[in-house]
């Protein structure tokens, strides 16, 4: 396995396919353990003059305190592969058991250090410039809260550069 370096720029990343149809990890160390959660909302973009990702993640998942708790988190791609393995690590919190053992996922390093998946094809490397909570007064469609927020359990929106990105080769 070998990361190649890529330049985010010049990828043809269709952003409604990555995350909505092929969903995402969201992953990052804490005190030496990695943690990750699937997701399949998010957005890619420019903002501030960066190339930068937001990502929701609810207050209550276990990799909330690994992405709050560093400068960065991870986002890794599986080009619509592995949805069984996917599905599992969004439903079973790391708190629970060792869930990425559990679906054979094998934990590497990025050249910055931070954490990713053999078995990925590709990896954004986030470094964190804003974080937000939900607040459901400032929804206009009033839908929202009723639909996607029963527990009132509102996103924490993390909204960070991509710093660096590459393709995973087996």
């Amino acid at each position: 396995m070998k990361f190649e370096k890529i330049d985010i720029t010049k990828e043809n990343v269709n952003p409604f396919q990555r995350i909505g149809q092929d969903w995402m990890l969201i992953s990052a160390e804490r005190e030496g353990k990695v943690n990750t959660m699937t997701a399949s909302w998010g957005m890619m973009g420019v903002f501030w003059g960066k190339n930068v990702v937001t990502v929701g993640i609810r207050p209550q998942r276990f990799t909330k305190e690994f992405v709050d708790a560093g400068e960065f988190f991870t986002l890794t791609f599986f080009d619509g592969e592995r949805k069984e393995e996917m599905g599992y690590l969004g439903k079973v919190s790391g708190r629970d058991e060792d869930k990425i053992s559990k679906v054979g996922f094998h934990v590497v390093k990025t050249d910055e250090e931070q954490p990713t998946f053999e078995e990925g094809k590709m990896v954004f490397v986030c470094k964190k410039l804003m974080e937000t909570q939900l607040n459901p007064e400032e929804f206009i469609d009033s839908e929202v809260d009723g639909r996607w927020y029963p527990q009132k359990d509102y996103h924490h929106m993390y909204t960070a550069e991509v710093i660096a990105a590459y393709r995973i080769e087996q």
